[in-house]
């Protein structure tokens, strides 16, 4: 098949999960149910926090740019695959194709910003709480979410203008159920090599950076509590980490299993259903784990449950 320039393309089709039209129904509700759970959990923690007085504190600011996130990171894939499955069609525009590419890189790694700056309000919050207001003061926290958008907006423009210039079949399929940079390198026509070297080298920072971010938050934060005397008062610091632990523990955890699930399969199909963990599970259970480990946020929202419900 003759390869043709990028400009005569004007869709992509995406290969999705299965080909069976009896499965499709059942596709569509569970989609449709993990995403209206999604959107709505998460809406309701950002609402929480806004309304409650108490929350209005670094964590809680971070918390609810998470939550943001997650809505719009799972609202970039799950939407447009719902309506591809409810018109029985595969298509995807090109530009169509490379804005959601954009936006999943955007808000992909954004996911990773609020995990580490949490970990660092945690430690900051235990290990030095006399100047807790001082070192996260509102100005800081400002200033930490418009750096890290305006480094995404960058990597992720970048890679955008990087793909503009590849060429594809006008009949190009992507094995995938959305637009994945992996994946559309991998059916481009051109030569990937800088486009290969540009994702490895952007990736590899974005990730270790916060990682390495987490641990040492963490490491200090253990030795501080190894210093204290009182079990009591170990179990009380500790347990303010909790939510935050476990939210990290899946992020990581599931990219991790995702990553070494594609390094060993090959195939299309177990490609899409390993992706669905960190696109649509972990934005869904994020706010699961913080509204019932958290004490804070579950009595705030019982509170907004109470005035919705004009609980006396």
């Amino acid at each position: 098949m003759e390869a043709e320039n990028h400009t005569e393309v004007s869709e992509f089709f995406l290969l999705g999960f299965s080909e069976d039209p009896e499965l499709q129904p059942f596709l569509f509700g569970l989609f449709l149910s993990m995403y209206l759970v999604t959107v709505l959990r998460n809406l309701l923690i950002i609402v929480a926090i806004i309304s409650d007085s108490h929350l209005h504190t670094p964590i809680y600011f971070f918390l609810s740019i998470l939550s943001f996130v997650d809505i719009c990171f799972t609202s970039t894939t799950v939407p447009k695959m719902l309506v591809n499955i409810q018109a029985q069609s595969k298509d995807i525009s090109y530009a169509g194709c490379l804005t959601q590419m954009f936006v999943f890189m955007m808000f992909g790694g954004l996911d990773n910003f609020p995990l580490t700056v949490m970990a660092y309000d945690r430690y900051v919050a235990l290990c030095h709480p006399l100047h807790y207001t001082v070192i996260m003061n509102p100005h800081l926290c400002i200033l930490l979410v418009l750096m890290s958008w305006l480094i995404i907006f960058w990597v992720a423009l970048a890679h955008i203008l990087l793909m503009i210039r590849l060429t594809f079949c006008t009949d190009t399929v992507i094995p995938h159920f959305f637009c994945e940079l992996p994946q559309l390198l991998k059916v481009s026509y051109s030569n990937t090599l800088i486009n290969n070297l540009f994702m490895y080298v952007t990736t590899g920072p974005l990730c270790l950076f916060p990682v390495m971010g987490i641990l040492f938050s963490y490491s200090k934060i253990v030795s501080s509590l190894m210093q204290m005397s009182s079990t009591a008062g170990k179990y009380k610091a500790f347990s303010t980490c909790g939510s935050h632990l476990s939210v990290v523990s899946l992020f990581y955890g599931t990219s991790l299993g995702v990553y070494l699930s594609s390094a060993v399969t090959h195939s299309s199909q177990g490609s899409s259903v390993t992706s669905v963990m960190y696109t649509v599970v972990t934005p869904m259970l994020n706010p699961f784990i913080y509204s019932l480990r958290n004490t804070d946020v579950k009595g705030a929202l019982g509170r907004l449950i109470c005035r919705a419900a004009s609980c006396p």
